[in-house]
């Protein structure tokens, strides 16, 4: 999905509970569906405790999941924690627990975007796990790298700091978020309809392994 459904906003009040679903897909390189996407809206949300989670107006009733992610019109919102019939509770990007597989657009290197480590801005984030010889630019984006539960190359920031060194063979880079979490409204919830195979295959190299 390209672009968020701005006539949905006008569509949705504040003050009532919609059983409409706006609903939209990705197809991957075989033009079969890949992902699917459902809209929702943010009903409640916290932004400054260390494991913050937000709820949104879909749950069981609608095909909402535990586990599934959850994106914005720009960047990843978060994971589906736990689901009741008509609502499910989000454990949001900005969250300690919460990590999303990410690529830099100039190199395609990848490694972990992750919040919370000696930070408590709801803005940025830190890339872990590049490689120090990798040249990161400032500026440079930040993508989704099709790792996870979430598609590949779904923004989710911007480089500010290039080249905090962690200490080790890797970088820290300090990324400025794409998403607003102080001012969430709506949101996409995630099916990813190869999750189950793909599961399959990571349980039985993990036995082999």
């Amino acid at each position: 999905m390209s672009e968020e459904n701005a006539s949905l906003r006008s569509f949705l009040e504040s003050s009532q509970y919609s059983n409409q679903l706006i609903t939209g897909e990705v197809k991957d390189s075989l033009q079969e569906v890949r992902y699917t996407f459902m809209e929702a809206k943010v009903i409640n949300n916290s932004i400054h405790q260390k494991n913050n989670t937000f709820t949104i107006n879909r749950g069981a009733k609608h095909g909402v999941e535990k586990g599934m992610g959850v994106i914005a019109s720009k960047g990843v919102a978060g994971i589906v924690l736990q689901v009741s019939e008509h609502f499910a509770l989000v454990q949001s990007f900005l969250n300690s627990d919460t990590k999303v597989s990410s690529s830099l657009v100039n190199s395609n290197a990848f490694g972990s975007l992750v919040w919370g480590e000696n930070n408590r801005d709801a803005k940025t984030a830190i890339l872990k796990d590049i490689p120090n010889h990798i040249k990161v630019a400032k500026g440079e984006t930040v993508v989704t790298s099709g790792f996870s539960l979430f598609p590949e190359g779904i923004i989710l920031g911007k480089v500010i700091e290039p080249g905090l060194e962690s200490g080790d063979s890797f970088l820290n880079i300090s990324v400025a978020l794409a998403i607003d979490f102080s001012s969430l409204q709506y949101v996409y919830v995630v099916t990813d309809k190869l999750a189950d195979e793909k599961l399959i295959l990571e349980e039985i190299n993990k036995e082999n392994g």
